[in-house]
C-alpha cells in the first residue's frame, strides 16, 4: 500500500468511526421518510434510493411515503383535464381523483420503489388502500368570506385525511425485510378514494408507527428565523411561539404541524430538510448536528 492509498484507507477509517455511533443509535428503529419535491429528479432520485437501500442495509427500517404533485400536474396536461382551486387549494373531483390515484398509486409509486431496488434493496409498492392502510375522510375546511366575514365551508371534492392507520401491512413488509413504498391515496369507510396530502399521510404512519425518526424532504434548508438563518432545534412550545409571531408562515405551517403532531404521537424527533442536498438523509441520520429543522417534546 502506497502513501496515497494509505491516506484515502484512513480516512475511510476515520468516516466509519465517526458514523458508528449513529449506527448505533438507530439500529433496528423505524424512520418513516417523505419524499417529494425536487429530490424526485435525475440524479437526486438515484441518490435517494441507494441512501434508503444503505439504511436497510445497516439494520434500519426506512418506510417511504410520497408524493407526486408535478407528475399529476403534467397528466392533467395530457388528458386535457382543467384544475379549479379555491383558496388557493385544488378541488379534486370524481374524474381528478382517479388521475390523481392512477399517477400516485401507480407510476410514481412503482418508480420510486424502482430506484430503491435498483439499489439492491427490496421495495415494495403500496397505497393506502392496499390492507386497509389508511382510513381516510373527506377534509374538512372552512374560510371567512371577504365580504360577509362569515365563517364558509370549502368544497374540495375527494379530498381527505387519514383518521385512522392500521400498520399490519407495513409490520409483515418489514418484518420480511422489505421496505414499504407508500402512496398517499386512502378510502373511506363506504370505499370512496381520497387524495390525501403527503406530508400528513407521512406524519399520520410515523405516529402510528412510534418511528424514531420522521424526515420530511422539502425544497427549503427547513425552518428559518426573521433573518433567514436555519432554527435546527425547536421543541413544540417554541414552534407555536414563532407561528404566533409570524416567524412561521405560509406553506411552512402546515409542515411543522405535521411534525408536531407526530412527534405529539410519540415520534422521537420530525426534522424538515432540504432534499435537494445530496445525501440529505445520510447528513442528517449520521452526523452530529444535521442539517435540517429537528422538532421534538
Amino acid at each position: 500500500m502506497n502513501s496515497e492509498e494509505l491516506n484515502d484507507a484512513t480516512r475511510d477509517a476515520h468516516i466509519v468511526t465517526k458514523v458508528l455511533p449513529y449506527l448505533r443509535r438507530y439500529a433496528g428503529a423505524t424512520i418513516v421518510v417523505k419524499y417529494g419535491g425536487h429530490a424526485m429528479d435525475g440524479s437526486l432520485a438515484n441518490e435517494f434510493g441507494r441512501d434508503i437501500a444503505l439504511l436497510k442495509q445497516v439494520g434500519i427500517n426506512p418506510v417511504v411515503v410520497h408524493g407526486g404533485g408535478p407528475q399529476i400536474n403534467a397528466m392533467l396536461k395530457r388528458l386535457n383535464i382543467q384544475s379549479s382551486f379555491v383558496q388557493g387549494l385544488r378541488v379534486t373531483d370524481a374524474a381528478m381523483v382517479e388521475v390523481v390515484e392512477m399517477v400516485l398509486a401507480g407510476s410514481v409509486n412503482k418508480q420510486v420503489a424502482g430506484l430503491i431496488n435498483a439499489a439492491g434493496a427490496l421495495a415494495v409498492g403500496i397505497s393506502g388502500k392496499d390492507g386497509g392502510l389508511i382510513r381516510a375522510r373527506k377534509l374538512r375546511r372552512t374560510y371567512k368570506d371577504t365580504d360577509s366575514m362569515i365563517e364558509q365551508a370549502l368544497d374540495l371534492g375527494y379530498v381527505g385525511e387519514p383518521v385512522f392507520i392500521d400498520t399490519r401491512v407495513i409490520h409483515a413488509l418489514t418484518g420480511a425485510g422489505l421496505i414499504p413504498v407508500i402512496a398517499p391515496v386512502g378510502a373511506g369507510e363506504d370505499g370512496q378514494t381520497y387524495n390525501i396530502n403527503a406530508d400528513t399521510v407521512a406524519g399520520a404512519i410515523a405516529g402510528a408507527l412510534n418511528a424514531q425518526r420522521l424526515l420530511m424532504l422539502t425544497d427549503v434548508a427547513g425552518v428559518l428565523d426573521k433573518s433567514r438563518q436555519l432554527l435546527s432545534d425547536l421543541s413544540l412550545p417554541q414552534i407555536r411561539a414563532l407561528i404566533a409571531d409570524g416567524t412561521i408562515s405560509g406553506g411552512m405551517i402546515p409542515k411543522v404541524e405535521t411534525c408536531m403532531e407526530a412527534v405529539t404521537q410519540g415520534v422521537k424527533g420530525a426534522t424538515i430538510l432540504d432534499g435537494t442536498v445530496p445525501h440529505a438523509l445520510l447528513l442528517e441520520l449520521f452526523t452530529e448536528h444535521g442539517i435540517g429543522t429537528m422538532i421534538h417534546k
